[in-house]
């Protein structure tokens, strides 16, 4: 509770730093520079760098400071430190990080278990993809495959993919392929459903529009639907290798040999609560690194969306 609200304080106060600089540089700049309306308009929104740099820096000062780092001045006071077992500082988790890029852990170097967890994502999430969007389309297009295959859909879309690893272990043991395919289930609803709502966001006088002009169905596919659909498409892939990315280490926790999940599972069987961070941090930076990619790709695919 302590550490919250000492973070909650800071939070308050480089915002309220963060807001008379900005009308500060507001009023300097003159009203030209500011649209008139910013609340309720999406467009308006630009992620702060200033707060982004900030909330790192505040998180870090606040590990450091109550593990007794020596990377700060900033200490708490000594009843208020974590003893390393639980809260390692920063420099023990860094040291950690360097040992394991040098030696590897478990017979394994620290890229060879970094890089088969990315590629069993990438691996689950291109045939989920190749699969669920040409499914959503199907079912955005003809009645007859939108009744057969909504109920399945609707039905295993709730379904947590971490609730089918004993039955894919069962069926498939705990080789690449279990895992693939567990990734390839996690992706697959989501990116049909994806794939359905780019169908039916297409606007109706695009349509006949097409038609007037003579297109045929597949031209009308090809040119209307599909540009429409992709950024729902994309939108829907973001979800999709956030939530692999969370399966395939949530998986490796029970069942791997190597991965970012099963350095944290053996870690933590010993205290090695140093390494346990260290595989937390790295997977929070893959996956930012994976979504930051995503994102840059759609601005570059589709540079028409939320342009009518």
């Amino acid at each position: 509770m302590t550490l919250f609200l000492i973070y909650v304080a800071l939070l308050v106060t480089i915002w309220a730093l963060t807001a008379a600089l900005s009308r500060k540089i507001a009023r300097r700049d003159g009203l030209a520079a500011r649209k008139t309306v910013t609340f309720g308009d999406e467009s308006a929104i630009r992620a702060s760098r200033v707060a982004s740099v900030a909330s790192v820096a505040v998180i870090f000062l606040i590990w450091a400071a109550f593990t007794g780092s020596s990377w700060t001045f900033l200490h708490a006071p000594a009843d208020w430190q974590m003893r390393p077992i639980w809260l390692p500082p920063p420099e023990a988790v860094w040291n950690r990080l360097l040992d394991i890029a040098d030696r590897g852990f478990r017979n394994f170097t620290l890229w060879e278990h970094l890089g088969i967890s990315i590629w069993r994502v990438f691996m689950g999430f291109f045939f989920g993809a190749a699969i669920g969007i040409p499914l959503g389309f199907a079912m955005g297009l003809n009645s007859f495959l939108r009744g057969w295959f909504d109920p399945i859909v609707e039905f295993m879309r709730p379904v947590p993919p971490l609730a089918l690893i004993p039955l894919v272990i069962i069926w498939y043991g705990i080789d690449e392929k279990a895992k693939i395919i567990l990734l390839f289930l996690a992706a697959l609803w989501i990116m049909a459903i994806a794939a359905r709502a780019g169908v039916a966001g297409v606007k109706l006088s695009k349509v006949h529009a097409a038609y007037s002009l003579g297109a045929s169905k597949w031209q009308l596919l090809r040119h209307v639907i599909m540009p429409n659909a992709l950024p729902d498409i994309f939108t829907g892939a973001r979800v999709a290798m956030g939530v692999c990315w969370g399966t395939v280490v949530a998986a490796e926790l029970v069942a791997a040999e190597k991965g970012a999940g099963f350095t944290i599972m053996v870690a933590s069987r010993f205290m090695q609560t140093d390494i346990v961070i260290m595989g937390i941090i790295l997977i929070g930076i893959i996956g930012y690194s994976i979504d930051v990619a995503m994102r840059m790709l759609e601005r570059w695919l589709v540079p028409w969306k939320g342009r009518g």
